[in-house]
């Protein structure tokens, strides 16, 4: 009887510490991934124009011993044409909103951490997206602990085909994307990790017969580079963070051990 009071009560002290353990994750608002991008896009300009005048003006004079007329006719005319060609860049700016559901998924999954809904940005994206520390003061990410800020700094489509021998051919679409992220304190601006990222993901179609052309699945080719990418991202914050999470399945090593906890305590880089 006493054995069982005292499992009664192990219990009790469990189930009473979990919401102070859950209340004392760190909470983190993630936001879409920013990017900047030059444009060229090419221009022809043609402008025509033209200007006639015509003025005339007569008199006569007709006296007792004399007559006389007179008259006089001016013309004028002016045409000016103008053409030029070429191209001009210009920065774009934006957010993508595509990336982010899978890592935060990752991170709900993982666990160790709280997730907090931030702001989108608002207006016009212009270099003002990148101005994550501005955003925070804006309230844009009220109730979190930290922001995970991430930029896109390459992101690309590749095609390509290998041929089997005969007819057959492979053909490949894929997608990388790098991101550089930073976990940066609400309160005290710190930088408390940062990482960069990788997320891959491909289509490969088999064409049998000449002619034929292989149709890939986008939609397939993003989802994998959105999984991948979140589970590069979750590993390294939860290393970096010093929270080890539990293992997502497809990273790391089958039988591989967790990397200790890293101390919140170590030096920080500030904005």
């Amino acid at each position: 009887m006493l054995k069982t009071y005292r499992l009664i009560a192990a219990l009790s002290l469990c189930a009473a510490a979990l919401p102070v353990a859950r209340a004392a994750e760190p909470k983190i608002a993630v936001t879409d991934l920013a990017y900047e991008e030059r444009v060229s896009e090419y221009f022809r300009v043609v402008s025509a124009s033209s200007k006639r005048s015509v003025n005339a003006s007569g008199s006569v004079h007709d006296g007792p011993r004399s007559y006389s007329e007179r008259g006089r006719l001016s013309a004028r005319s002016e045409s000016h044409y103008y053409e030029e060609e070429g191209t001009y860049s210009y920065i774009e700016y934006g957010e993508l909103r595509k990336y982010t559901a899978d890592l935060k998924g990752a991170m709900l999954k993982g666990g160790g951490v709280r997730l907090v809904q931030g702001k989108a940005y608002q207006g016009k994206p212009t270099e003002k997206v990148f101005d994550i520390l501005a955003r925070i003061r804006q309230g844009q990410f009220a109730g979190a602990d930290y922001v995970l800020f991430g930029t896109v700094s390459d992101i690309q489509f590749n095609q390509n085909a290998m041929s089997f021998g005969g007819s057959a051919t492979s053909a490949t679409l894929g997608l990388d994307i790098t991101v550089d992220f930073s976990l940066i304190n609400t309160r005290t601006h710190e930088i408390k990790a940062a990482f960069t990222a990788l997320g891959s993901g491909q289509d490969v179609k088999v064409v049998s017969r000449p002619g034929d052309r292989a149709t890939f699945s986008r939609p397939k080719v993003i989802a994998e580079a959105s999984k991948s990418l979140a589970e590069a991202a979750y590993g390294e914050l939860m290393s970096q963070f010093g929270l080890p999470g539990r293992h997502l399945q497809g990273s790391g090593a089958a039988g591989e051990s967790a990397a200790p906890p890293v101390s919140r305590n170590e030096p920080v880089v500030t904005y």
